[in-house]
């Protein structure tokens, strides 16, 4: 049990930072615990959600300031996922009406597209429907939505986060109606927060980052059997300062990886498919989807 372990690239694939929360020292947290690379995902700020394409752009920069402030003050590699959360779109749908705040989500899917075109993000995220129940016409405008934004995105061949509801296998096959509908490559659909099961006739294919919360690693042990869809792991770390370590704290990732290779020697698996998994969970599947070395 002791004298190995992964000493390669560590990617937490989902992680929000905030300069009114922990920003840079979140991630030098996360750097001291062995980590190499993050996906840095757009923050809403649900208190001032933008009403107009400059203040959209204003809100990316931000997002972008924050990856350039980590780069400069830590050794961490960066990919920034740029996009209009789906809870914004339902809240200000609420505020503005439907016709208006759909405007204002495909404006701002529009904007993150450009700013990929412009080397200056990887991917869209995260974008999706609404975790909770809606009323039904909700509903159907959140997936019609959905399949817009997907569109966009197969337009330009960028990949997506997408922000869904937990439906079991459920939400797995609608995801992939939808993204069938729309053009958009599997290969390019990555399901964010996702539980850790891992096999093909759950998740239909579709790639996901692991919420590596408690149980998580017994469940990736459990379930990947090899061959099945890329997946990755993340910690969903919101770095809001009313939410100290929501939803799971920045060292998370480097602390799961470590427990994946105690676990995986524990259960008599060989350490050198480890390896192998682990280089492709942190490297090789990263950069099939996002064309992006977070090595």
């Amino acid at each position: 049990m002791r004298g190995w372990k992964w000493d390669g690239p560590i990617l937490d694939h989902h992680m929000h930072l905030d300069s009114r929360g922990m920003g840079v020292d979140a991630a030098r947290l996360f750097e001291s615990a062995g980590g190499t690379s993050i996906l840095l995902v757009h923050k809403p700020n649900f208190n001032s959600l933008p009403k107009n394409k400059e203040h959209i752009r204003r809100e990316y920069s931000k997002t972008l300031e924050m990856a350039e402030a980590v780069r400069k003050n830590t050794d961490l590699k960066v990919g920034v996922i740029l996009g209009p959360h789906p809870v914004s779109w339902d809240r200000q749908t609420d505020e503005i009406g439907i016709e208006r705040s759909t405007e204002l989500h495909l404006e701002a899917v529009s904007a993150a597209l450009d700013l990929i075109v412009e080397g200056e993000a990887i991917g869209i995220g995260e974008v999706g429907r609404p975790h909770y129940p809606v009323s039904e016409d909700r509903w159907a405008a959140a997936n019609e939505l959905l399949t817009q934004v997907l569109k966009m995105a197969k337009e330009d061949g960028s990949p997506v986060q997408l922000h869904v509801e937990e439906n079991s296998s459920e939400t797995y096959t609608a995801i992939d109606e939808i993204r069938g509908r729309a053009g958009l490559p599997r290969e390019k659909t990555v399901r964010h927060y996702a539980t850790a099961n891992l096999s093909h006739e759950f998740r239909q294919g579709i790639p996901c980052t692991v919420n590596m919360g408690k149980g998580a690693v017994q469940g990736i042990l459990e379930t990947w059997k090899g061959g099945e869809a890329p997946w990755g792991m993340e910690s969903d770390y919101l770095d809001d300062p009313s939410r100290p370590g929501a939803v799971l704290g920045p060292k998370t990732i480097p602390r799961r990886t470590a427990e994946l290779c105690t676990e995986w020697r524990g259960a008599g698996k060989r350490e050198a498919d480890l390896d192998e998994l682990l280089y492709k969970v942190n490297v090789d599947w990263v950069e099939m989807t996002y064309g992006w070395d977070p090595s």
